[in-house]
C-alpha cells in the first residue's frame, strides 16, 4: 500500500494520533478531576459536613494547613489529612 517510498511519515502520524487520543480520553479528564478536588480541599471550612476516603461522615471542627479535625456522630473528634476528604455534603 505505502511501499518502500512511503518512508516513516505514516508511522509518525499514527503515533501522534494515538497520543492525542490518549490525552483527550485519559490524561485531560484526570487532570480536571484533580483540579476540582484541589479546589474543594482549599475551600474547606469549619461547619462543612464531609465524607472521608475511608467512608467516615463528619463535620469539620477546625482546619489547618494539611489536616482537619472532624466531629463524628458519637461526639468524638478525629484528625484526618485534608487529602482524605473526598466529598462535601450539602447542609
Amino acid at each position: 500500500m505505502f511501499g518502500e517510498d512511503a518512508g516513516i511519515w505514516p508511522m509518525v502520524i499514527l503515533l501522534v494520533a494515538m497520543f492525542g487520543i490518549m490525552y483527550f480520553l485519559m490524561i485531560r479528564p484526570q487532570r480536571k478531576r484533580q483540579k476540582e478536588h484541589q479546589e474543594m480541599i482549599e475551600g474547606l471550612q469549619k461547619g462543612n459536613k464531609v465524607i472521608t476516603a475511608g467512608g467516615i461522615y463528619g463535620q469539620i471542627e477546625s482546619v489547618s494547613d494539611d489536616n482537619v479535625v472532624l466531629k463524628i456522630e458519637s461526639g468524638a473528634t478525629m484528625r484526618v489529612a485534608k487529602n482524605s476528604i473526598i466529598n462535601v455534603r450539602p447542609k
